[in-house]
C-alpha cells in the first residue's frame, strides 16, 4: 500500500495567512499542518509516502519532512504545475503507485478516528473505499447519496444535498484509478474532480463506505482552521 498526501493549491479562503507559505504548513496547535494526515497514514503501517505541492512551496515541504528518516518512513516528492483539481494531482503519482493500492490523504484533514483497521484491510483489494461523515453543512463538500448502507452516487457541492453524509479527504483505491482519471473530463470549473473518480467506481458497482464516529474537519477556511485547532489539541498524539 503506497501513501499520497495531496498538499498543492494557493489556500486563498486562508489569505493572508497564505500570502507566503503553503496552506499545509500552517500551524494546527503544535504541528504543523501536514504532520496530521502523515500520522494517519503512519498509523496504519503505510511508510512509503508521495507528497504532490505546487512548485511555489515544494522545497519547504523538503526542509520540513526531509526523506522521512526522523518519522521512520520514506517520503518521496511530485510537483504539480498548476492546480487542476485533486484527481489530476492524484494522475500525477501513477509511476509512484505502479501496481499497488494507495491511500490518499487530502493535506489539510484531520481525523479524531483511528482508521488503521480499514486501511490496512484494503491493501490488496479490489475497488475504492471512502470515508463519510455526518454534517450540518455537508454541502461544502462532496456529498454521498445512501441506500442503507450502500452509496448511490455522489454530487459536489450541491444546492440541495440528498443526505447529510459529506465525502472527506482520504480516499482508498486500487491502482485502476488511473485509467479511471484519464477518461475523465474537466469539470465546469476547469478541475478534474475527484468526485467523478467515485462516481465511476459507483458505476461499476466497487466503491464501499465507512461512517466516521468521532470528529473530523479539514482546515481550508478560517471556522475550520478553528475547529482543526481544537481537535488536534484533544488528540495531541503526535511525537516526532
Amino acid at each position: 500500500m503506497k501513501g499520497i498526501i495531496l498538499a498543492g493549491g494557493e489556500g486563498n479562503r486562508l489569505k493572508p495567512l497564505t500570502e507566503v507559505t503553503n496552506k499545509h504548513l500552517l500551524p494546527i496547535y503544535n504541528q504543523p499542518m501536514i504532520y496530521y494526515p502523515l500520522q494517519t497514514l503512519l498509523k496504519a503501517g503505510v511508510n512509503d509516502i508521495l507528497v504532490v505541492s505546487g512548485s511555489k512551496h515544494a522545497g519547504m515541504f523538503l526542509q520540513l519532512l526531509g526523506e522521512g528518516d526522523k518519522f521512520g518512513c520514506t517520503i518521496h516528492y511530485r510537483v504539480q504545475e498548476h492546480a487542476a483539481g485533486i484527481a489530476h494531482a492524484l494522475s500525477l503519482t501513477r509511476n509512484f503507485v505502479g501496481n499497488e493500492n494507495c491511500a490518499v490523504i487530502l493535506g489539510d484533514n484531520i481525523y479524531e478516528d483511528d482508521l488503521s483497521k480499514e486501511i490496512h484491510d484494503f491493501d490488496g483489494k479490489e475497488g475504492a473505499h471512502i470515508f463519510l461523515k455526518e454534517l450540518d453543512d455537508a454541502n461544502r463538500f462532496g456529498v454521498a447519496e445512501l441506500d442503507g448502507d450502500k452509496v448511490l452516487g455522489i454530487e459536489e457541492k450541491p444546492k440541495h444535498p440528498k443526505s447529510n453524509y459529506a465525502v472527506t479527504g482520504l480516499y482508498l483505491y486500487d491502482s485502476d484509478v488511473f485509467d479511471v482519471i484519464a477518461g475523465l473530463n474537466p469539470s465546469r470549473r476547469g478541475e478534474y474532480e475527484i468526485t467523478d473518480v467515485n462516481n465511476a467506481y459507483i458505476k461499476k458497482g466497487n466503491l464501499t463506505a465507512s461512517v466516521l464516529q468521532k470528529r473530523w474537519t479539514d482546515a481550508g477556511t478560517f471556522e475550520s482552521l478553528y475547529r482543526a485547532n481544537r481537535i488536534a489539541r484533544d488528540l495531541n498524539t503526535f511525537k516526532k
